[in-house]
């Protein structure tokens, strides 16, 4: 077997199964799971319509760079979303989602044999907490991952500068997350403008996961990676990938479509990759991506469910916790030491679904310590994907156990 295969770590529902494993739900109350980031809300007719429409495309082997129509599909929404004009023939690909392309960008772009000060130290970068695919795609490139912690004071920004310039040396890819997964946190162009600069100074590749883009409360979009390439005069997106997936901005995580764009020349080495891991996409399911993303009625109507969801579950949690509306994404990131000084988020989490069989995923399983600290310790995350009526009724829960602490 591989042996890098011992060295992953389970997934923080997995962990937090293994948790919650002795407890019995209080069988008074109907379950409710704010656990698990996967949209709820209908899929667009007009998906399943196209789906319907084209299921001849199951007859036919798909071709791995994707159909010239979805390319253009994408490429035009770039442009309408971002102001930003990408070459559909080298410059995009159709991915089976987000998540695949996260962990495949890595096998194509590390090089763990590269020396540097006579030494094999192919590292890889991420915010903390993350997205722990990014930690698995590290690990099974054969790369060595360094944690840069976010900051509460700043909004949650992570703390490039406490990156010491040799880790930047040895760094070959570097993962971020805008709008940030748990933390919701937009990241604005000045600190695009350092990594790129860190970028040019080191050579690594950005990976940028973007598939809450479409989800905010802000009158103003989030920012993009290649739209703030192009507002500092990077138009050749030069060691740049953006990663989009239409999971959670048309409510189709079953579907696993999303794409990759940027960089031409990591473009080509990415497609060759892909063609020999076989991850071309369904012909069926380009159709059906095609429709979506020419759509944005579907999208302007899912966001204000989200909009209202969060205008009324927030202030009532927030009589109880530290919580605010976040930049974007459908997560409140929920610091719980008002209730709980000692701030052991796993006990929370444990007391919520064995009382109130409500499930939330405990802030400290999203991240790693660093130089003794984790991030995500005394904070839950609360993904308010299911319905308006479920996720009130989860928050009333959440309050009534949180005040049954601070009386305890």
């Amino acid at each position: 077997m591989n042996p890098l295969l011992a060295k992953l770590q389970p997934y923080p529902f997995e962990r937090l199964r293994a948790l919650t494993r002795d407890i019995t739900p209080n069988p008074a109350f109907k379950p409710i799971s704010l656990g698990l980031g996967e949209p709820k809300h209908p899929t667009p007719a007009l998906v399943t319509q196209a789906i319907t429409d084209n299921l001849k495309g199951l007859a036919s082997y798909p071709a791995t760079a994707g159909e010239p129509a979805l390319r253009t599909a994408i490429a035009q929404w770039i442009t309408r979303r971002y102001g930003v004009s990408v070459d559909d023939t080298c410059q995009v690909l159709p991915v089976n989602g987000s998540r695949e392309a996260l962990f495949a960008l890595a096998q194509t772009v590390i090089d763990p044999t590269r020396m540097v000060s006579g030494e094999r130290s192919a590292t890889v970068v991420c915010p903390n907490p993350f997205y722990q695919i990014y930690e698995g795609a590290a690990i099974l490139a054969g790369a060595r991952i360094e944690f840069v912690n976010s900051d509460p004071a700043r909004q949650f920004a992570s703390d490039w500068d406490s990156v010491p310039d040799a880790t930047w040396a040895r760094t070959q890819l570097l993962y971020v997350c805008s709008p940030g997964n748990p933390t919701g946190a937009v990241m604005p162009l000045a600190e695009w403008k350092r990594l790129f600069e860190l970028s040019d100074r080191h050579g690594f590749v950005i990976a940028s996961d973007e598939c809450y883009s479409e989800i905010y409360f802000r009158d103003e979009p989030p920012l993009g990676s290649l739209e703030a390439a192009v507002h500092l005069g990077r138009s050749d997106f030069r060691r740049l990938v953006a990663f989009t997936s239409l999971s959670k901005r048309s409510n189709v995580p079953g579907m696993r479509s999303g794409f990759v764009a940027g960089d031409a020349e990591i473009m080509k080495q990415f497609l060759l990759y892909r063609t020999y891991h076989g991850s071309a996409m369904s012909p069926t399911v380009q159709r059906a991506s095609i429709a979506a993303w020419n759509d944005e009625v579907h999208v302007v109507a899912n966001r204000d469910r989200y909009r209202e969801k969060f205008a009324q579950v927030t202030p009532l949690l927030a009589t109880v916790l530290d919580v605010s509306l976040p930049d974007a994404g459908f997560y409140l990131w929920a610091d719980i030491s008002r209730v709980a000084p000692d701030g052991d988020d796993v006990a929370f989490a444990r007391g919520l679904l064995a009382q109130y069989n409500v499930a939330v995923l405990p802030g400290s399983l999203l991240a790693r310590d660093v130089a003794g600290v984790n991030p995500g310790a005394g904070r839950i995350r609360l993904a308010l994907v299911s319905e308006l009526d479920d996720c009130l009724e989860a928050a009333r829960r959440i309050v009534a156990h949180a005040k049954s602490l601070r009386s305890a």
